[in-house]
Order: C-alpha cells, then sequence, then structure tokens
C-alpha cells in the first residue's frame, strides 16, 4: 500500500497546487475530474504506438544503440507519441468548454490531463521497481510531466483566444511538449546505454537531464505568472484576451 501512495501522491499534489492557483475563476470540478481520467487513459494509445516504436528498434538493433538512435527513440518513439496523445485529449474534452474562459485554463487542464498520464505511469513504474523509484520520480518524472504539460498548456491558453494564430499556436504548445520531453529522456537513454552508471560521461548525461528539467521547471513558472497576471486584468476588466 505504501508503493502506490507514493505513485499517486506527486500527481495529485502537483494537479491540487495548480487548481489552488487558480483563483479568479475556477473550473468545474467534473471538468477537472474527467480530464485528470482522460489524462490516464491516453497512455493506451501512446502505448500501442510505442509498441510499435519497439519493434522497430528490433529490428535495428546496433543503430538504436547509437546516440542518433537514442536521439531518435527520445525524441520520436517516446515523447512524440505521448505528448500528441495528451494533446489530442485536452484538444477533444476541455479546449471547447465554455468554461475554459481564460488563458491559464489551458495551464489547468493540462496539468490535470498531464498528472493522469504520469500518475498511470508512476504506479506502473513504481509496482514494478519498488519504493526507490518512486521517490526517484517524485523529484524528477512526475514534475518533468507537469513542466511538459504547462508549457503546452500555455499555448493552448493563448491558442484559444487568438482566431489568427491559433492553429500555429496550438502547433507550438505540442512542438516544445516534444522538445523538453525529449531532451529529458535522450539524456537519460543515453546515461542508461553507459553501464557503468559511476564515470564522468554518465554523471554529465544525468546532469543534462536534470537541467532539461530544471529549465522546463523555470519556464513552467514563468508561464504561470503570466497566465494569471491575464487573469488578475481580465477581472479588473483592464484586460481583453481577443485583442492579445
Amino acid at each position: 500500500m505504501n508503493w502506490l501512495i507514493l505513485a499517486i501522491a506527486p500527481g495529485v499534489a502537483i494537479s491540487a497546487y495548480i487548481i489552488f492557483k487558480d483563483q479568479y475563476n475556477r473550473e468545474p470540478r467534473r471538468h477537472l475530474i474527467i480530464s485528470f481520467m482522460l489524462g490516464m487513459l491516453s497512455i493506451l494509445p501512446a502505448l500501442g504506438l510505442e509498441i510499435s516504436a519497439a519493434y522497430i528498434q528490433s529490428i535495428f538493433p546496433y543503430f538504436f544503440k547509437t546516440t542518433y538512435g537514442i536521439a531518435i527513440n527520445a525524441y520520436f518513439f517516446v515523447a512524440l507519441p505521448e505528448e500528441i496523445c495528451k494533446f489530442f485529449m485536452l484538444l477533444w474534452y476541455a479546449y471547447r468548454k465554455k468554461e475554459f474562459d481564460e488563458p491559464f485554463d489551458g495551464i489547468v487542464y493540462a496539468v490535470m490531463v498531464g498528472m493522469g498520464f504520469a500518475t498511470v505511469e508512476n504506479i506502473s513504474y513504481v509496482s514494478q521497481y519498488g519504493l526507490m523509484t518512486g521517490v526517484m520520480r517524485l523529484f524528477l518524472a512526475v514534475p518533468a510531466h507537469a513542466s511538459f504539460a504547462i508549457i503546452m498548456g500555455y499555448f493552448m491558453g493563448k491558442a484559444r483566444f487568438s482566431a489568427k494564430k491559433e492553429h500555429f499556436l496550438l502547433f507550438l504548445g505540442v512542438f516544445w511538449a516534444i522538445v523538453f520531453h525529449g531532451s529529458y529522456d535522450f539524456f537519460l537513454f543515453l546515461q542508461e546505454s553507459h553501464k557503468t552508471g559511476t564515470d564522468k560521461a554518465s554523471l554529465l548525461m544525468f546532469l543534462g537531464a536534470v537541467i532539461s528539467l530544471v529549465t522546463g521547471i523555470i519556464l513552467s513558472k514563468k508561464a504561470i505568472k503570466e497566465h494569471l497576471k491575464i487573469s488578475s486584468l481580465q477581472n479588473t476588466n483592464q484586460y481583453n484576451v481577443e485583442d492579445n
């Protein structure tokens, strides 16, 4: 039971934090719960795509042990399908809701979907590899998924209120989520390919993943601050999102 609590708690805590930040015009609870559950379900098509990718890797095993192969795996076989699946769940359910009435809502709903996905993934990893894996993911993988979600949600929040640039901004949301996700995974996969785990190269690879994560978190904090400022101005009638 301890491992299950450890697996679930980070995603729920981050979701609660973002909901708490949504001070001005909070979203209906049912939309938040459904978005979280859709995030949980989004792991299924992502897993199907990753299984197909694993089959391709089995055909060319030596290539996918090279740096180029590891990069293709990280960006195109893992980050791309996972972020695309989360994006379409968000686009299909929450994006056109009338309650999606301010840019910060993009972050709120994206985090719900992202944390739903991360929670299922976390349960899978912790159940297989134990509590220490759960502790590591508490500080690395789950915050990473949150930062990918916030970056995507930032652009989706802007897109929702920009008719001229809507499609471009939606593309940017998916693109940058994939870039940060892929970069984080690339360094971890590269480290995993070096079996020693104690040499300087392995340490540098791990630091590369940490730098990717920290950069994502810094940008996420800026995105939250910017959209919350818009929410504050909207609620004092000083800002019109449709003009920006």
